[in-house]
């Protein structure tokens, strides 16, 4: 969580910023922690910016057609996704996550009309009684869903989208071969994680969970504009256009739309 708070505060610095995410610079000047233990950033901090964008992206999309959605952000963390997105004041908003990172979000982050927290693992079936049924809804899951059990997660999302009449699923992911080399993951080996979840096509879902059908997906060849991807060191590029030739390693990380 500090990581992807710390790189997209790292992004926000920059001249140009992918994801401009200001409230994120703001959140880690609140924090008493040594984020330079990390010793991440630099294209880092770009790779997560371009994960987070057409996320944004799509939600705001969803949000121009329904005004009054109801948004589920799974494992928010300290992401500041509600006042970049800004929806209108008919959207019901409700971030989920731990407790504790509740707790601290409450504490780093202003209050906001129509948003509320949900402080529950998400593994917990009786965080769902909190959301009101029916409606569209918008499910957003940004680094979270890897880090789940492959059953746990297939289970959370049967029980949103039974809930629900209907919405749009967002989501990232992983390849299982990603799983395999997660050491290799600098964020992930110095911030003590654990990757569990692994897809290597998100269309596989569709066969997993009842009612999803697949809209968009991007790997790793298609996540990067051509323009943020020019400003990359040369290692990095060279790793994007090896995974662009290479079939097993396109979908080495992922984002996907679905509709339920």
């Amino acid at each position: 969580m500090l990581g992807t708070l710390y790189l997209r505060a790292l992004d926000s610095r920059s001249a140009d910023p992918i994801l401009g995410d200001r409230m994120a610079e703001e959140a880690v000047g609140r924090i008493a922690y040594d984020f330079g233990r990390l010793r991440i950033g630099g294209d880092y901090a770009s790779a997560i910016a371009t994960r987070a964008r057409p996320l944004d992206e799509w939600t705001r999309a969803f949000l121009a057609e329904h005004s009054d959605a109801t948004v589920l952000h799974l494992g928010c963390g300290l992401d500041s996704r509600v006042f970049r997105v800004d929806p209108p004041p008919g959207v019901r908003w409700f971030d989920v996550d731990y407790p504790d990172v509740v707790e601290l979000r409450r504490r780093v982050y202003p209050e906001r009309p129509g948003t509320r927290t949900i402080g529950s693992s998400l593994t917990d079936p009786r965080w769902l009684d909190e959301v009101p049924a029916g409606g569209p809804a918008l499910v957003v899951a940004e680094g979270v869903l890897p880090y789940l059990p492959g059953a746990e997660v297939e289970a959370l999302l049967r029980r949103i989208t039974t809930r629900f009449g209907g919405g749009v699923l967002a989501l990232d992911g992983v390849s299982r071969l990603a799983v395999r080399l997660q050491r290799l993951n600098t964020v992930v080996r110095r911030t003590g994680a654990t990757l569990r979840w692994g897809l290597d096509d998100p269309r596989a879902l569709e066969r997993r969970v009842r009612g999803l059908r697949l809209i968009a997906e991007r790997g790793i060849d298609r996540m990067y504009d051509p323009r943020v991807l020019a400003r990359l060191s040369r290692q990095f590029r060279l790793r994007v256009r090896l995974a662009g030739a290479v079939p097993a390693l396109r979908r080495f990380v992922w984002i996907a739309r679905f509709r339920f």
